[in-house]
């Protein structure tokens, strides 16, 4: 069973968050339309508090059994009142394919779970993106909705699924 460990992020990551956060292919699953600069994501580091209670944000590296950074994990959109938040995740991707998708996912629910206290976590994915909808299906997600044109991929509109985790 593959093991990831997640940990606050260090100012010695920026090379690491500044090399996954412009790969061109994850602009069309986010919310970004643009490259982020070494002075911006210097600055987020800088000032970010790892509090998801005043940033309703909480981002977090992931690491390998051999402390290497796999990825990125997020907890985004939180809403304190109703104790959810969107599941985000990032899988480097001379990494991928071992394992470390199900392991952030597991790891981030354990999070939320036991330390947030959240009831819900969610995810919006693209019809198009198979492994992932299969991977978070698989891990007891339920699909609710399909948001229609919901993701622009610079060519196309494509739908996204939206599915639930209760903890």
């Amino acid at each position: 069973m593959t093991e990831v460990r997640l940990r606050a992020i260090e100012p010695e990551d920026l090379d690491e968050i500044y090399n996954i956060e412009n790969q061109l292919e994850m602009w069309t699953v986010g919310y970004s339309n643009a490259p982020y600069s070494r002075y911006l994501l210097h600055d987020y580091i800088a000032n970010t508090t790892s509090d998801i209670y005043a940033e309703r944000q909480l981002r977090l590296m992931v690491e390998n059994e051999k402390g290497e950074i796999v990825g990125i994990a997020d907890l985004n959109d939180f809403e304190p009142r109703h104790n959810r938040a969107e599941m985000g995740i990032v899988v480097k991707k001379d990494e991928r394919g071992k394992g470390y998708a199900r392991a952030m996912v597991e790891k981030l629910l354990e999070y939320a779970r036991t330390v947030i206290h959240l009831h819900q976590v969610y995810v919006v994915i693209s019809e198009s993106n198979e492994s992932a909808l299969h991977l978070f299906r698989e891990m007891g997600f339920y699909d609710k909705n399909v948001l229609e044109d919901w993701i622009f991929d610079g060519q196309k509109y494509r739908n996204a699924v939206f599915l639930h985790f209760f903890l």
